[in-house]
C-alpha cells in the first residue's frame, strides 16, 4: 500500500529575493509546489519575512523573463516558474526622473509593473496635464551628450540640476483627485489671461503634490538658456541624425520594468503625437506651456526648418513671454470683464486637429464654394530660369484648374492638378512682398512641383487656407476654412516689420540677450546690436498679447511650419538597395531621400487599406488605395516603434469631443502592440 503523502504533488526549494527599500536585500528560500499559485507564495514569503508593514504594492518579477508575475491566481506551472527561476520581491512603484520639455527635472513615483500607456496617464494627471495620450516615455540618445563632452577639457564644476521632488506622491492608477479635473462641465482651473490657477480651485490642488507654487513651476516658462548653455546642447545636424534620435521612444504596451528602465533613471517626457487636441486655456496652463517650452526649443535647436523672418518672429514671442513670465503683475487677480474679453478672443485660439471652431459664416452654405483669381504659376525644368507665367486659375472641391485667361474659364482648362494628398510649403517673405506656395503632388513616379504666386497678403491667405484643406480632402466649405485663412493672416501681420522711432528709443533701455531667443546658427549671421533691434521690431507685433496667447500663437506658428509634425525613421524600402528616410506624420507618410532631404512620394493615411508587420524578418508592409502596396525595413530603431507610430495616429484620429474625454485603451493597444 502506498501513503497519501506519495500522491501529493513533489515539492521544491524556491529562492526569492526580497527588494526592501529599507534593508539591504537578502535572498529567502520557500519550499513550493507546482499547483502553488502565485498569491500563495507571496503569502508565504510575507509569513516568513516577518515584517509588519503594508506589502500591497509588492509583486514578484521573473528576472529570466523579464516579466511581472501579476496574475496572482495563476499557478507556478501555469506560469512556468521552476527551481532555477530567479525571482524578486519588489516594490511595484518606484522613483523615476523624468525630465519636462521645459528642461524642469520632477522626481515622482511611478508604477513600473503597468505599461506605459497607462504610466504616462498616470503621471500626467499627478502633474495636471489632460490628454495624455498625446506624450510619452523617450529614452535620451547617447548622442545627446556628445557636445558636452567635448567640453569636459575645461574642468568646469558640474551644474547641479535643479530637481522638483514629488516623492510624496504616488501616481497610482485610479481616478483623479477631483472628479471636476476632468470633467466637461468643471469649473475653469486657471486664469486663462496668465496661466495662473485660480485662487477658488487651489484647495484643488492641496491634496495633491502640486502645490501653487509647483503648479507655477510647471505653467511658467522657465528664464531662456544663455547662449554659452544653447552652444553645448546637442544638435541634430541631418535628418539621419534626427532619426537616431527617435529610436529611443519606450513602447507603449510593456512596463517600464519589461524594457529594462532602472529606478530612479531619467527619462524624457514629451509629446509624441503632434494632435493638440481641445487645448483649452481654462484648464490647460501646465499643458499649454510645457507646448511651448517643446516648439521653443524646436526652433532653437533647429530640429525644425524654419527662416530667418519666421526665426525673427519666434524669437520676439519668446520675449514677449519671458517678459510677462518675470512680471511680478502677473500674479495680479484680473477682473471679471477682463478675463471674459479674453476669452471670448481666446475661443477662436483653440488649437485642435482641424484648425479651430466652427464659424458661423460658413454654417448655412449648401453648395461649395469657389475661388477664381489671376495668379502666377511655374513649374520647374532643368536648366531653366525661375520665370512665373500668369494664368486665370479657378478652385474648386480639392481641385485647382487653370486657363489663359478669364474668358475661356467656361471650356477645357490647360490643367488640372488634384491636391487631395499632396504636400503644401509656403514660400513667403513678407518685407520682399512674395507670397508663393509650393504644390508638390505626388504621381506615380514621385511628386510633380507646382509654384503658385499670390499678389498680396488676403489672396494668399485664401489659396493657401484652400490648399491646405484640399490635401486633407477637404473642401472650403469645411467649418475650418475660415479659421485657417484667419491664422495666416494673423502669422502674416507678425512677420510685418513696423520700424518705428519706439523701437529705438526702447532698445536704449532694452535688458535683452538676443543670443537667447534664436539658434546658434542664426546668432552667428548677426551682431548683438542688430538682432535685437530686429527682434524688437518684429515684438512691436505682439507687444500687446497676453501671456497664454501668445505661447499659444507660438504654438500655432509652429504648427504652420512645412516640416511642423514629422519624426524621422532611417529605412530601406523592400526593392531598394540604398537607404531613404521614412517621415510619419499625423496624416500620412513621406519617402523622402536620404541625401538631399527632398520628398519623393507621399502616402495618406486616409488612403490606406490595411497594415502589418512581418516580426521574423522585422518589415513593415502597409496596402493602399489603387493597389499601392510599400514594405520597407527600419534600420534607425526597431520596426515596432514606426509601427506604433502609425497606430497612434489612426488612435489619435478615432478621438471626439462627445467621448466625455474617456479614451479606449483596448484600441490603442490594438492598433499599436502587433502580435510578436
Amino acid at each position: 500500500m502506498l501513503s497519501s503523502s506519495e500522491f501529493a504533488p513533489a515539492s521544491w526549494d524556491l529562492v526569492v529575493q526580497v527588494d526592501h527599500p529599507n534593508e539591504k536585500q537578502k535572498d529567502v528560500t520557500l519550499r513550493v509546489s507546482g499547483d502553488l499559485h502565485v498569491g500563495g507564495v507571496m503569502l508565504k514569503l510575507v509569513e516568513k519575512i516577518n515584517i509588519a508593514q503594508d506589502w500591497s504594492d509588492f509583486a514578484l518579477w521573473w528576472e529570466q523573463k523579464r516579466c511581472w508575475l501579476l496574475k496572482t491566481h495563476w499557478t507556478l506551472d501555469k506560469c512556468g516558474v521552476q527551481a532555477d527561476a530567479k525571482l524578486v520581491f519588489t516594490p511595484q512603484h518606484k522613483m523615476l526622473r523624468l525630465r519636462l520639455p521645459n528642461v524642469k527635472t520632477v522626481r515622482l513615483r511611478v508604477s513600473f509593473s503597468a505599461v506605459v500607456f497607462r504610466a504616462v496617464s498616470d503621471i500626467c494627471r499627478t502633474l495636471n496635464i489632460r490628454r495624455s495620450e498625446e506624450l510619452s516615455l523617450l529614452k535620451p540618445s547617447g548622442d545627446c551628450f556628445k557636445k558636452k563632452k567635448k567640453k569636459d577639457k575645461t574642468n568646469r564644476e558640474p551644474v547641479i540640476e535643479d530637481v522638483l521632488n514629488l516623492e510624496s506622491s504616488p501616481t497610482i492608477s485610479g481616478p483623479p483627485v477631483s472628479p471636476g479635473l476632468y470633467s466637461k462641465t468643471m469649473t475653469p482651473t486657471y486664469d486663462p489671461v496668465n496661466g495662473t490657477p485660480v485662487s477658488s480651485t487651489m484647495t484643488w490642488f492641496s491634496d495633491s503634490p502640486l502645490t501653487e507654487q509647483n503648479c507655477s513651476i510647471l505653467a511658467f516658462s522657465q528664464p531662456p538658456q544663455s547662449p554659452e548653455a544653447l552652444a553645448d546642447m546637442y544638435q541634430a545636424r541631418s535628418l539621419v541624425d534626427k532619426a537616431k534620435l527617435n529610436a529611443g521612444w519606450l513602447d507603449s504596451s510593456r512596463s517600464l520594468m519589461e524594457q529594462g528602465i532602472q529606478e530612479d533613471e531619467q527619462l524624457l517626457l514629451r509629446f509624441k503625437y503632434y494632435t493638440f487636441f481641445d487645448l483649452n486655456p481654462k484648464y490647460d496652463a501646465v499643458r499649454i506651456n510645457q507646448l511651448y517650452e517643446q516648439a521653443r526649443w524646436a526652433i532653437v535647436l533647429e530640429d525644425i526648418d524654419c527662416t530667418e523672418e519666421e526665426m525673427l518672429i519666434f524669437a520676439a514671442l519668446q520675449y514677449h513671454i519671458s517678459k510677462l513670465s518675470l512680471s511680478a503683475d502677473i500674479q495680479d487677480f484680473t477682473s471679471e470683464s477682463e478675463v471674459d474679453e479674453v476669452e471670448a478672443a481666446l475661443s477662436n485660439l483653440e488649437v485642435t486637429l482641424e484648425g479651430g471652431k466652427a464659424d458661423n459664416t460658413l454654417e448655412d452654405i449648401t453648395d461649395i464654394p469657389k475661388l477664381a483669381d489671376n495668379l502666377k504659376l511655374f513649374r520647374p525644368k532643368k536648366l531653366m530660369l525661375k520665370a512665373f507665367k500668369q494664368y486665370w486659375f479657378v478652385f474648386k472641391d480639392t481641385s485647382i484648374a487653370y486657363f489663359k485667361n478669364k474668358e475661356l474659364e467656361q471650356g477645357e482648362p490647360i490643367e488640372k492638378l488634384n491636391l487631395r494628398g499632396c504636400e503644401i510649403v509656403p514660400d513667403v517673405n513678407v518685407a520682399g512682398r512674395k507670397f508663393g506656395i509650393k504644390l508638390l503632388i505626388p504621381v506615380a513616379d514621385g511628386m510633380n512641383e507646382v509654384y503658385l504666386r499670390c499678389d498680396h497678403e488676403n489672396q494668399y491667405a485664401q489659396w493657401m487656407a484652400a490648399c491646405i484643406l484640399a490635401s486633407k480632402g477637404k473642401t472650403m466649405a469645411d467649418s475650418s476654412y475660415q479659421p485657417e485663412v484667419l491664422n495666416i493672416l494673423s502669422f502674416l501681420r507678425m512677420k510685418n516689420r513696423n520700424s518705428t522711432s519706439s523701437v529705438a528709443s526702447s532698445l536704449e533701455n532694452m535688458d535683452m540677450n538676443p543670443e537667447c531667443f534664436v539658434s546658434p546658427r542664426c546668432a552667428k549671421k548677426h551682431k548683438s546690436k542688430q538682432l535685437a533691434a530686429r527682434i524688437m521690431e518684429a515684438h512691436q507685433n505682439v507687444a500687446q498679447m497676453s501671456l497664454v496667447e501668445a505661447k499659444l500663437r507660438f504654438i500655432q506658428a509652429w504648427q504652420s511650419l512645412p516640416e511642423f509634425g514629422l519624426t524621422y525613421y532611417l529605412v530601406r524600402f523592400k526593392g531598394s538597395k540604398k537607404e531613404d528616410i521614412l517621415g510619419v506624420s499625423y496624416n500620412r507618410l513621406i519617402r523622402i531621400d536620404a541625401a538631399t532631404g527632398i520628398p519623393i512620394t507621399t502616402w495618406r493615411f486616409a488612403n490606406m487599406k490595411q497594415w502589418n508587420v512581418n516580426w521574423e524578418i522585422r518589415q513593415v508592409a502597409i496596402e493602399f488605395d489603387q493597389n499601392v502596396s510599400i514594405a520597407f525595413t527600419c534600420l534607425s530603431a526597431d520596426c515596432k516603434v514606426v509601427h506604433e507610430y502609425i497606430g497612434g495616429y489612426i488612435f489619435l484620429s478615432t478621438r471626439s469631443k462627445d467621448q466625455n474625454e474617456t479614451l479606449d485603451e483596448d484600441l490603442f493597444h490594438k492598433l499599436t502592440g502587433g502580435q510578436e
